[in-house]
């Protein structure tokens, strides 16, 4: 059986507003959230086969660890993108407006279409419909 991907661990600012926004935009659950690494805070949200760790470092690491984002393709070992599968990228899209955030770098090609966004924290989310 060949690998399959099961999680995805980001440090945000807030992982209850951060699970809360992809609650509301991609229908997920949380999985599980509690104590973590380093003693930070971790929420797991996604479906029942996979999800992403929203993680948050203790309060003593404020303004020593933790950097506001870069640009992540210029950077060796950063994170790109969030990529999500739905089936309707139109209402995604009104969900992610909606949620004050801009929609951009709109594609339409084989074998899907797409767009991309980027939260409160700088992530950038890869929403994409092959239906």
């Amino acid at each position: 059986m060949p690998g399959r991907l099961e999680h995805v661990n980001v440090t945000v600012s807030d992982p209850r507003a951060t699970a809360r926004l992809l609650q509301r935009l991609f229908g997920w659950h949380i999985r599980w959230e509690g104590p973590a690494k380093h003693e930070g805070y971790t929420i797991h949200v996604g479906s029942d086969d996979n999800y992403v760790a929203l993680y948050r470092a203790p309060a003593a690491y404020e303004g020593q660890g933790q950097r506001p984002p870069g640009d992540s393709y210029a950077t060796r070992g950063g994170l790109n993108h969030i990529a999500v599968v739905v089936d309707d990228l139109e209402a995604v899209e009104a969900k992610v407006r909606a949620e004050g955030f801009t929609p951009e770098s709109h594609a339409d090609y084989e074998p899907g279409r797409r767009f991309y966004f980027r939260d409160a924290d700088g992530i950038e989310f890869e929403v994409v419909s092959y239906a």
